[in-house]
């Protein structure tokens, strides 16, 4: 199954720190991390013991004794204790999400990526942490043509989330060009799908859909296309930006499965064996029509390609839904 491959490292840290450690991504990666050994402080402002979200996707995590959780908000914890003797800081806490950052939501977005950022920069250089490893996203770019994004291309944000997105990685960049700064990798992740995939995402409303019977609300026509990247292959070249020590700057993270919106419904149709009610709605503004990964320096940088396609992702995915809706309709 996708959710058990393994993608090989040169190395990994001894002891790291994962911020947003509850989150769809931190959770996988924290867990990756514990086991192949690192002993992982994992950071998030929601508490397990009160959020149920925050429970389900650190329920793998529970009990295993190489990992520490600490509910904290990096906007006004003492950072430096968490980060004493760590080998690597993976910065993956923020806020997500396009629609809710325009208008006056965007003041948090502004807080917790690029200011709650800023604190763990200074916390690093007092600590002497040598390695960041930042989440960035593929919104960095913009609009673009038919033609792959690549790391030197023009960015051109367009929603206010993905100005956040970009402040946030030249933020750290700038502060890994300084001599006390750690070495700095800003991964632009593209459209990541998987297990514990926040609801609001597209490919679990999708899949939920499909599951359940109820309509999928699709913004735009269906033709928006996006690099759909799967959680095991996110972890992977997460952990290698960290284990790889001449890796720095920008690097894309996706490339392995450009499709339409239109297609995830399809694939998703042939895997539940009957068709999924549409209710169409406008396009939303701030999401753009074609994301697509340029991969090329993953490879060379990290050595890391993507290796689970969309229909297997898909169905890896469906499942740990359907475990979690044990009586969904399966009528047709």
């Amino acid at each position: 199954m996708p959710q058990h491959e393994q993608h090989p490292t040169t190395a990994v840290p001894r002891r790291a720190v994962v911020t947003g450690s509850a989150g769809f991504i931190g959770s996988h990666l924290a867990h990756a991390l514990v086991q192949a050994g690192t002993t992982v402080i994992g950071v998030d402002r929601r508490d397990p013991s009160s959020d149920a979200t925050a429970a389900a996707n650190l329920g793998a995590l529970r009990g295993l004794p190489g990992y520490h959780h600490v509910t904290a908000d990096l906007l006004n914890c003492a950072i430096d204790p968490l980060l004493i003797e760590a080998d690597a800081v993976f910065h993956l806490a923020g806020i997500p999400g396009v629609r809710p950052s325009w208008g006056a939501q965007f003041s948090d977005y502004l807080a917790s990526n690029v200011l709650a950022t800023h604190r763990v920069l200074e916390a690093c250089i007092r600590i002497g942490v040598p390695r960041l490893v930042v989440a960035s996203s593929s919104s960095v770019y913009g609009p673009t043509d038919d033609g792959a994004s690549g790391e030197s291309d023009r960015l051109r944000p367009a929603s206010p989330y993905a100005v956040t997105k970009l402040a946030e990685e030249q933020l750290c960049l700038a502060y890994a060009a300084r001599p006390s700064g750690p070495g700095v990798v800003a991964l632009r992740y593209f459209t990541v799908y998987g297990p514990r995939q926040r609801p609001d995402m597209f490919t679990h409303r999708t899949l939920q859909a499909a599951l359940t019977g109820q309509p999928l609300r699709l913004y735009g026509d269906g033709h928006q296309r996006r690099d759909f990247t799967y959680i095991d292959d996110v972890i992977a070249a997460t952990i290698a930006a960290a284990a790889v020590p001449t890796a720095h700057g920008a690097i894309n993270v996706g490339g392995g499965s450009n499709a339409s919106l239109l297609e995830v419904i399809n694939i998703a149709t042939s895997l539940i064996g009957r068709d999924i009610q549409i209710q169409q709605d406008h396009a939303r503004t701030g999401d753009v029509l074609l994301t697509r990964a340029d991969p090329s320096r993953a490879r060379e940088v990290l050595g890391w390609q993507p290796r689970v396609n969309l229909p297997n992702g898909l169905r890896a995915h469906m499942q740990a839904l359907a475990a979690q809706l044990p009586n969904y309709n399966r009528a047709a």
